[in-house]
């Protein structure tokens, strides 16, 4: 059996207000996973996201990601195992006056010369690379209009992209479509999902909705109050546990 490509253990955090974020939480993802993390709101799911890369420094716990341990990385290390985990995040976080095209270029930026990045120079092999991947997410034809005047769709195919150009093993989606409605929902899920079964790449996803949980994962791992409730297969969240998940607001949440 081949080791995960993610392993959490003992995972803590507790901001400096006291609000326990996550609380004791220990899991591991394999290799071409899609495992989706739900939860209400406050639930912990972004903090853990963001612990999987250290954006946001864990208080007690470990995170290994390729068997390598993020949570003790020096600064030149974090750099290096940052390259292989793209992050899609729920409000784009693009460069508004900037280019589609320049959005998509700082992907890359965790591979060139620092030089090279302070002067936005990029060699013609990685723009090749940023018009392909748009035209991969069916936006290159707005490679160079600002990132201004994009949809909120269209900005989080750009941000997809730009994750690509990280050649990632695994992308993190913090909440990727909260933003956007149902339709343009499932089509951004679908370019993750493509993601996943054509190139191989690990996906972990937080949503809100149960019932596209259920379309696109093929786990499911639950969060209330900072604490694992439920890891397991979609089909095997019954009512009881649906319940259990999402407590007195479970009537806020769609079921199918």
């Amino acid at each position: 059996m081949s080791e995960p490509i993610l392993r959490i253990e003992h995972l803590s955090k507790v901001y400096e207000d006291g609000t326990r974020a996550l609380s004791d939480v220990s899991f591991e993802v394999a290799r071409g996973e899609f495992l989706v993390i739900i939860g209400l709101s406050g639930s912990g799911k972004s903090t853990l996201l963001r612990c999987i890369n250290r954006l946001v420094t864990p208080s007690a716990g470990r995170v290994w990601v390729d068997g390598r341990d993020v949570t003790a990385a020096s600064r030149d290390d974090l750099r290096e195992i940052r390259r292989g985990i793209g992050m899609v995040f729920q409000q784009f976080n693009l460069v508004r006056r900037a280019s589609v095209l320049t959005n998509v270029l700082a992907g890359r930026l965790g591979y060139v010369p620092p030089a090279w990045s302070l002067g936005n120079y990029f060699p013609a092999p990685v723009v090749d690379r940023a018009m392909q991947n748009l035209e991969r997410v069916g936006i290159a034809e707005k490679a160079f209009g600002r990132a201004s005047a994009l949809s909120g769709g269209q900005q989080q195919r750009v941000g997809i992209a730009r994750a690509l150009m990280q050649e990632p093993r695994i992308i993190l989606a913090d909440e990727p479509v909260a933003s956007l409605d149902p339709a343009l929902s499932h089509s951004i899920l679908k370019y993750l999902e493509d993601l996943n079964r054509k190139d191989g790449i690990t996906i972990l996803c937080s949503l809100h909705f149960l019932s596209l949980a259920r379309r696109y994962g093929t786990r499911i791992l639950a969060l209330k109050d900072g604490a694992i409730v439920f890891d397991g297969r979609p089909g095997d969240i019954d009512e009881a546990r649906f319940r259990a998940i999402y407590g007195e607001r479970a009537e806020e949440v769609e079921v199918t």
